[in-house]
């Protein structure tokens, strides 16, 4: 893997550390992306940076133009992307502010344009996509978790929902029979779409607040972003250990 990207969700909409060398703004044929694509090197490796959500977080999950941002990153060379994101909990051993790394996801996502292979086909193509997260970056994300002294939680299954509402305690009890651990709003068609293009993509979750039902309260924004504030610095401890394993 020659180049690495982290596309941040929320509560990363900027990689603090990082030396940025060069903004590119690309037009793609999808349309934009979701933010400028942000050169930079962090540690001593050379990396690229994308906010999903856009610089001031004001894309919500349903509408984020997830075709322009993979097909920019794999137009400029990028071979690897690490995906964070924010999570609610329905596995109760994760808790607010632990970090996972899921290996498997159920898509409850709708109406999102979710491939390429959709329009001017020499033929119908599809892709295999039994394990969605690259095992290769997979193993880096793990063996990093390994040098630190939080939470991380190496296997989860990811259950993707359409957003920008949270889910009812009963999609969630749902989601529980159905094998799901986590639960979030960005996870596809970003994955699928990474895939198509032959993108090593993997995920890192940040557990940001117990999924509806699970908790003891309300579900608030404030209960969010003080779980993200956490959760989000040790992804920056993790990012620094994982960016020591690339070659």
């Amino acid at each position: 893997m020659t180049e690495l990207a982290i596309i941040g969700g929320s509560g990363l909409t900027e990689l603090e550390g990082l030396k940025i060398t060069n903004r590119q703004v690309l037009k793609t044929p999808y349309g934009e992306t979701s933010s400028p694509i942000i050169h930079g090197v962090y540690g001593d490796k050379s990396i690229v940076f994308l906010a999903r959500h856009g610089i001031r977080h004001t894309i919500p999950p349903h509408k984020i133009n997830y075709q322009a941002n993979i097909w920019a990153l794999k137009h400029i060379g990028v071979k690897a992307v690490l995906s964070i994101a924010a999570v609610g909990s329905i596995h109760p051993d994760m808790q607010p502010g632990d970090l996972v790394i899921p290996h498997q996801l159920i898509d409850y996502t709708w109406g999102r344009e979710h491939t390429f292979f959709a329009e001017d086909l020499g033929h119908v193509t599809h892709i295999d996509f039994t394990k969605p997260y690259c095992e290769e970056l997979r193993n880096i994300l793990i063996s990093a978790a390994k040098q630190v002294d939080f939470e991380v939680f190496s296997h989860s299954v990811y259950g993707v929902t359409q957003g920008p509402r949270l889910e009812t305690s009963a999609e969630i009890d749902r989601m529980e029979q159905d094998g799901c651990d986590i639960v979030g709003m960005t996870g596809m068609p970003e994955a699928a779409l990474a895939k198509e293009v032959d993108l090593c993509y993997a995920a890192c979750a940040v557990v940001a607040n117990e999924a509806a039902g699970r908790g003891n309260e309300q579900i608030s924004m404030a209960e969010i972003e003080e779980n993200l504030t956490d959760g989000i610095n040790y992804v920056r401890q993790l990012l620094v250990k994982i960016i020591q394993e690339l070659d």
